[in-house]
């Protein structure tokens, strides 16, 4: 069983959709990868804080999913960090209404021993700074160390930014991250610029409309599966990371084709975080449901053609 290391958020969210709002519900960047994760046959950490705010029940729920929370730091008398989003009609805008960082401002990020030889790292979306120092302690290379980012830390962390991405083998951005760091509107040469600051694989998520896979000159494309409804977007990004690392921690096979099939994992799982708010989804997901869906994918990408 492979070992896969997710460092992230665990936060609280409050979200109001067209469909509805919620109060304070479980949230985070963490979370949502780990839950993904959970569902492939992988042993996984997660390296982040809360506040003492956080309910001994979310954490009794990240145990019963196979998650080690040994450096889940809860600090006594601290808050949990807290997000507050209300998305547009679309669903493919939302304005941020409240960022309290809360614990997270002071976070100094403790690799547990026994992952210190994770095969995978998923660095998720937080300062650099917190996810090299994750890279830091390592005791030997992973396999695979993939990292997850956004245009905020683009636009003020920029240098640091950079120090990680080159540390990393994949990195998975949105297609607006990718032509903001490359200055290119062409997501080829965008993924081009970023394999020469290091990764060897670069994925570009373009949300509804599926995700780009690069390794220099090979290309692969995974379209999202059309869905009836779509309820709350929040986490769909973050749980693609954990389809993807999942797998890829769950078969220790980095080679392109295998990464192809994480994608198609990962956009899988991301489907179903989609209908629900928050985690709601991912918590109560069955395996029977995830092989009819990738099911469908394979009938929507499959087809035979003859070539002359």
């Amino acid at each position: 069983m492979g070992k896969l290391l997710i460092v992230g958020t665990v936060a609280f969210d409050a979200i109001e959709t067209p469909f509805g709002k919620t109060d304070k519900i479980l949230g985070g960047a963490a979370t949502f990868i780990g839950l993904a994760a959970s569902h492939f046959e992988v042993r996984s950490a997660i390296v982040s804080v809360v506040g003492d705010d956080f309910p001994q029940e979310y954490l009794d729920l990240l145990t019963k999913k196979n998650i080690d929370t040994s450096s889940l730091e809860v600090v006594k008398g601290g808050k949990t960090f807290f997000w507050k989003g209300k998305y547009h009609n679309d669903l493919n805008s939302r304005d941020t209404l409240v960022t309290e960082l809360n614990t997270l401002a002071d976070f100094n990020p403790v690799v547990p021993a026994s992952f210190k030889d994770a095969d995978v790292v998923m660095l998720g979306n937080l300062h650099p700074n917190i996810q090299m120092s994750v890279i830091d302690q390592m005791e030997k290379r992973p396999k695979l160390i993939i990292l997850d980012t956004m245009n905020f830390w683009m636009d003020n962390t920029l240098e640091e930014l950079t120090e990680v991405i080159k540390h990393t083998d994949v990195i998975t951005i949105n297609d607006e991250e990718a032509r903001q760091l490359t200055n290119e509107y062409s997501l080829v040469k965008a993924a081009e610029k970023i394999h020469k600051l290091g990764p060897k694989y670069v994925v570009i998520k373009k949300g509804e409309h599926g995700a780009f896979l690069f390794n220099e000159e090979n290309v692969f494309f995974a379209p999202a599966l059309p869905l009836e409804e779509v309820f709350d977007p929040t986490g769909a990004g973050d749980t693609f990371a954990g389809g993807f690392a999942g797998y890829l921690a769950t078969t220790e096979n980095t080679s392109f084709n295998n990464l192809k099939n994480a994608v198609i994992h990962g956009s899988n799982l991301a489907s179903f975080c989609v209908e629900r708010f928050g985690t709601e989804r991912m918590i109560a997901l069955e395996k029977n449901e995830i092989n009819k869906r990738l099911h469908q994918f394979k009938a929507l990408t499959q087809f035979d053609i003859e070539l002359q």
